[in-house]
């Protein structure tokens, strides 16, 4: 197969779609959204029949647990789906927004407004959910979008498709606004990278080394989301019974997420909180990596290496260290982290406000979850992922993230001297 032809055939349609989409109303592109989320509840069965088949063939590829539960459909996922696209529905059109506007000396009026990117490229792993996702917030913002999900979510990933093209389709919207890439081979990853001249930028979503490759070699601007090494740090001044449930659940209510909290710090003079907070997650079936002093307080803790502090586990396993005032949790979180999620457990709101103006991360939470990292939980109603970066987009992508800019000259015969 040659690879160039066919992402030059997906991109061609793309822009085309992207052409009409810029014409189509909010109004339609509102109802195209609908008619998907539809099409989604009503095609259940077929959804998960498909998904079964991608979990039958993970578990026999040997996927982890995180993998598996990624991967996994089920009605609530697949009605939560549905709802991330009428959420979407619901927010303000991010097109045609007046951003800036003022007059010239000579009478020239400017305006900068916000309008499409055009061709988004999407390449993620294993969560079948991203496709919907993605593809409502490019439909959103006015964007054709190609999208290439992992082998391992293929029978879902084009289920998926399917619902998204009868909903595109009853709206009267082209159905290539929504395109998946049919191939699984890397080379299709390759040549979709290097196809400058059809998209206008491409977000990776998945494990380091997928979005290390995209940097690498992409020939197209690139919006990326890294690893989710994300910390909290417990003060002090924190009420420990409150700390104790924010850690539990940063940590074990979905292990596998990227907003999960994968290394804690706790302030030597808050060692009140380890017993508490050792059984609570041990309790959880969490397993727990600590520094000497803790392994010396509590023989259920397993002794960490320096190369704890630098994993994302995605999976129920929680490095923990005690650290000396909030300095050191801050030069800790520099040197190991992301810069995705961080945060303080703190009941000073002066000392919690100065820790998170310090922080170099994507998100900073203050008495909060780390897995509020999340579009939907920003009321972005999904998100293509959480960019680590720090131009154009951080944070939550969603679709204000989605748009770029043009500028406007209104003028009445102004010649330049």
């Amino acid at each position: 197969m040659n690879f160039k032809d066919l992402i030059a055939e997906l991109g061609q349609a793309a822009s085309l779609a992207s052409r009409s989409l810029a014409r189509s109303s909010t109004d339609q592109r509102n109802q195209a959204l609908i008619h998907c989320a539809d099409a989604i509840e009503a095609g259940q069965a077929q959804l998960l029949a498909a998904n079964r088949k991608d979990l039958d063939a993970g578990r026999e590829r040997g996927l982890s647990a995180a993998m598996l539960d990624r991967l996994e459909l089920n009605p609530e996922r697949i009605e939560a789906m549905a709802e991330g696209l009428r959420t979407i529905v619901e927010l303000p059109d991010p097109l045609e927004r007046v951003l800036d506007e003022w007059t010239r000396p000579n009478g020239l009026r400017i305006q900068r407004v916000a309008v499409p990117i055009g061709v988004i490229g999407v390449i993620y792993e294993s969560r079948p959910n991203v496709t919907a996702d993605a593809a409502g917030l490019c439909l959103k913002s006015g964007n054709a979008v190609i999208l290439r999900g992992g082998s391992e979510a293929v029978h879902s990933n084009r289920a998926i498709l399917n619902a998204l093209h009868h909903g595109l389709d009853q709206a009267g919207l082209d159905t290539n606004t929504v395109q998946l890439v049919p191939s699984q081979d890397r080379e299709a990853v390759g040549a979709l990278l290097k196809a400058h001249q059809w998209l206008d930028l491409v977000i990776p979503r998945g494990g380091k080394s997928l979005v290390e490759r995209v940097q690498t070699d992409a020939r197209v601007p690139v919006l990326a989301h890294l690893d989710g090494n994300n910390h909290l740090y417990i003060h002090p001044s924190a009420d420990l019974a409150m700390a104790v449930e924010v850690v539990a659940n940063a940590k074990m209510r979905r292990p596998g997420i990227c907003g999960a909290l994968e290394t804690l710090l706790i302030d030597k003079d808050a060692s009140a909180i380890v017993p508490a907070l050792v059984e609570k997650l041990t309790e959880l079936g969490c397993e727990l990596r600590g520094d000497a002093e803790l392994c010396a307080m509590d023989q259920r803790f397993k002794p960490a290496g320096d190369e704890d502090w630098m994993t994302e586990y995605l999976a129920p396993v929680l490095a923990v260290k005690r650290v000396d005032g909030p300095g050191a949790a801050l030069d800790h979180i520099a040197r190991y982290g992301s810069g995705h999620t961080d945060g303080i457990v703190a009941n000073d709101p002066d000392l919690a406000e100065s820790f998170l103006a310090q922080l170099d991360s994507a998100i900073a939470v203050h008495n909060a979850s780390t897995q509020f990292a999340d579009g939907g939980e920003f009321g972005f109603g999904a998100e293509i992922g959480i960019a680590t970066g720090r131009l154009h987009a951080r944070g939550p992508v969603g679709v204000e993230q989605l748009t770029t800019f043009q500028y406007r000259v209104f003028g009445t015969g102004q010649t330049r001297p």
